[in-house]
Parts: structure tokens; C-alpha cells; sequence
């Protein structure tokens, strides 16, 4: 089984949120700061880790990733604020 991870992303503003999975949140993380990441987080410049899941199993983090996709963004900002208070970025270890 390969481990995976369900993030979100914001903007220096934090009026933007995007929802992504991947299996190495390292190396998708540095593609984001660097302008390879995605066409929508390059144009809203998301690029700020505000939240992050890690998973035994990446089909469960792409489960993870459809789910947060379909809430409200109130949803998400509520579920970010459990963890991350302060909406600061965040860094994986």
C-alpha cells in the first residue's frame, strides 16, 4: 500500500482554497511553490499549505479529496480552523 495525502492549498490572502491528493506531499508541495503545480493554483497563486491528512492508503486519500471537494466552503474553512486556528502555513514533516 502506498501512503497518500489529501491538502489544501490557499492564497497569501486566504480568500482562496483548493483541494488536492497526492502521494508524495513533499514533492507536490515544492511543484506548488515553484509554479508547476495545477492551472487553477498557479492563476489564484495557492501555494500555502493551510491543512493536510495523511493516509495508510492513497485510495483513501482520493476518496478523502472527493468528499472535501463537494463541501461548502464554509465546510472546509471550519474543518481547516479545527486544526489550523491561525491559518498559518504549514509544514510537513
Amino acid at each position: 500500500m502506498k501512503k497518500g495525502y489529501t491538502y489544501i492549498l490557499s492564497n497569501r490572502s486566504r480568500t482562496v482554497l483548493y483541494v488536492g491528493v497526492t502521494a508524495n506531499i513533499n514533492r507536490r508541495m515544492a511543484e506548488h511553490k515553484s509554479g508547476k503545480g495545477g492551472v487553477f493554483t498557479r492563476k489564484y497563486s495557492c501555494n500555502i499549505l493551510v491543512y493536510y491528512e495523511e493516509f495508510m492508503d492513497i485510495r483513501q486519500a482520493i476518496a478523502r479529496e472527493k468528499q472535501l471537494k463537494n463541501w461548502h466552503r464554509e465546510w472546509k474553512w471550519n474543518l481547516i480552523k479545527m486544526k489550523n486556528p491561525e491559518l498559518i502555513e504549514l509544514l510537513v514533516m
